[in-house]
């Protein structure tokens, strides 16, 4: 496309008139101007003309947002000396590129451009149409052209035991992409190749997909996307683990930038100890073993770091602010996410008062932090270097047991929990027919009547959902626990149940090395305490679940530092290991269990 001032032409049958003899004059200056290497800008009737290049070279009066292009400038004749010209984006004081029309010639092309933002205004209103405009060094403006600029593509990643219909809220005509004129595509809808296996609701018992995988099946998406829609860069928006899994393509898969930024809600980068409870009953692996905290903080976040220019915007839920009332997480906490989890790696960080399992469906979210990432102007897309690994400060949060088994139809199951001197105690039931009621008798043998303000009763119908049922309790009396499991004369179902304690006895474990390749030997170990008091008869045990679904228990034995196992891994994968540690102390029964990971190499 090409923009040149109007000019009128001397009518050469009767000689030109005074106002032809001006325009004449003016046009022979420019021409010398142009062979003295001078800049034309002091004339408006300079025929420069300026075209946007797409990948091959071919001129295109419309792009996708991220785009790569190239910006060529044409000068009406050959220049005397070298000129300097910069392109200019409407609206924009710095020039988003230039290039320079060697001695003798009449034209130039820019290095690449990243247009990235180019559709959107400071405002974060949509510009259609964007106007670029060639200015010589030192000069005014001797070409403009008009530019279609269309939004990139949403490629929207779901998390742990979720799928494509998750994004329900996003995806469709009526959706909240569509609403603000954007396309979503959520991987597994069948628009592009790839279904992501994060956990199967429907066959819990079967095995899910490493993060590896997962992000194997992501960049098949993301290229058929592209392929779809013509844009060379997507922006992602994960939920939960798909956060995960996206930092793992960029990282590790991505070849060229494909991405133009990355948008987690609820992602556990620093690892949720709620996946303990899908884990005991064997659910979901290896997935729900990926998400332990050992591995996400102690090997993850260490190998998969790089970013490749690619920023990261993350939404925390802080939702749950009492201790108590969080059944499996610190606090602040969205329920399975603690603030600090999603915090764990650095990034642009936002608070929202939400729930894990209606990020995906909140209007709110999507309006208040979605949306605004989505329309970032040019300036919103800093290159920043990769972070350093973060510091191996983790901190191990306290179970007594995670109990597990199964509840026939109409029948009833009795749990035991068993605190010591702790300062609270949450529990945390995972069901997956998300029926079970129960009845809760502290040590006094006396039922408690559960309630939201008393004891944070809080109960989650969402089949996403690693809690079904959570509580609390604030100084609860030391000694025997009792918690019984009700199934509907219908409706029998598998259960864990797992008590986080603050305070009373405490359980260190460790595992060393935390990749060792097969083959080599693996110590377990664990030291158990109880400030103030002395224990007696204490025992451990290492519960090890390997890659292929099966598990062996190991006895720990007195060491120099608490007790101790050697383990020798045979098979390459994720490994993971629970340290249950039992003990007496005046009198108390005092459980701990604690959860490491071991990434075997082959």
């Amino acid at each position: 496309m090409t923009w040149t001032a109007p000019r009128e032409a001397p009518d050469v049958t009767r000689g030109p008139t005074p106002a032809g003899w001006l325009v004449l004059a003016r046009t022979l200056l420019a021409g010398s101007l142009l062979m003295a290497g001078t800049s034309a800008a002091a004339t408006a009737d300079t025929p420069f003309t300026i075209a946007v290049l797409d990948r091959q070279g071919t001129a295109v009066g419309a792009i996708v947002d991220g785009n790569a292009v190239r910006v060529r400038i044409v000068a009406p004749q050959p220049v005397r000396n070298p000129t300097e010209i910069a392109v200019r984006l409407d609206g924009q004081a710095a020039p988003v590129a230039g290039c320079a029309i060697a001695r003798a010639a009449t034209r130039c092309e820019t290095d690449v451009v990243a247009t990235l933002g180019w559709r959107y205004g400071p405002d974060g209103a949509a510009r259609p149409t964007r106007t670029l405009v060639a200015v010589p060094k030192a000069g005014r403006e001797v070409a403009r052209l008009s530019l279609r600029v269309a939004p990139r593509p949403v490629v929207l990643v779901h998390g742990f035991m979720s799928n494509a219909a998750t994004w329900a809220a996003y995806t469709g005509g009526n959706g909240f992409l569509a609403a603000s004129g954007l396309q979503g595509f959520a991987v597994g809808d069948g628009r592009a190749d790839g279904v992501m296996n994060m956990g199967d609701l429907a066959h819990p018992g079967n095995p899910s997909r490493s993060l590896a995988d997962n992000a194997a099946t992501l960049r098949g998406y993301i290229a058929g996307v592209r392929r779809a829609t013509g844009a060379e860069k997507v922006d992602v928006v994960a939920h939960s683990m798909g956060g995960l899994v996206s930092r793992y393509y960029i990282a590790r898969l991505m070849q060229e930038r494909d991405v133009a930024q990355l948008v987690m809600l609820g992602s556990p980068h620093g690892g949720s100890d709620c996946s303990a409870l899908p884990a005991k009953l064997g659910y979901f692996s290896p997935a729900s073993l990926e998400l332990r905290p050992a591995y996400l903080q102690k090997i993850f976040n260490r190998a998969v770091t790089t970013r490749r220019g690619v920023p990261f915007h993350m939404l925390a839920g802080n939702r749950i602010l009492e201790i108590f009332k969080a059944p499996c997480s610190g606090v602040p906490s969205d329920v399975v996410v603690a603030l600090d989890s999603a915090a764990s790696i650095a990034g642009s960080l936002t608070e929202f008062p939400v729930l894990h399992t209606d990020m995906t469906k909140s209007g709110d979210v999507f309006r208040r932090f979605v949306l605004p990432k989505l329309r970032l102007p040019p300036a919103g897309f800093p290159v920043d270097a990769d972070p350093l690994p973060p510091p191996d400060d983790a901190r191990v949060t306290q179970f007594t047991q995670v109990h597990a088994g199964h509840v026939d139809a109409g029948a009833t199951v009795e749990v035991e929990v068993n605190l010591d001197d702790v300062a609270i105690a949450s529990f945390a039931l995972f069901d997956p027919s998300r029926s079970l009621t129960l009845t809760v008798r502290g040590a006094s043998g006396n039922a408690i009547t559960l309630t939201p303000a008393e004891h944070g009763l809080i109960r989650i119908d969402d089949p996403q959902s690693m809690v079904y049922l959570g509580y609390g309790v604030d100084k609860p009396r030391p000694g025997p626990w009792k918690v019984t499991l009700s199934a509907t004369p219908r409706t029998g179902t598998d259960f864990a149940l797992a008590a986080r304690v603050v305070g009373g006895a405490v359980l260190e474990p460790r595992a060393s090395p935390l990749a060792p390749t097969a083959n080599q030997v693996v110590t377990l170990g664990g030291t158990l305490r109880l400030p103030g008091r002395t224990l007696a008869d204490v025992t451990m045990q290492a519960v090890v679940h390997g890659p292929n679904g099966r598990s062996r228990t190991l006895d720990l034995r007195p060491s120099a530092d608490g007790m101790s196992v050697a383990w020798t891994p045979t098979e390459p994968g994720l490994h993971a290991v629970d340290i249950v540690a039992k003990a007496r102390a005046d009198g108390l029964r005092v459980e701990r269990t604690a959860f490491l990971a071991v990434d075997v190499a082959p």
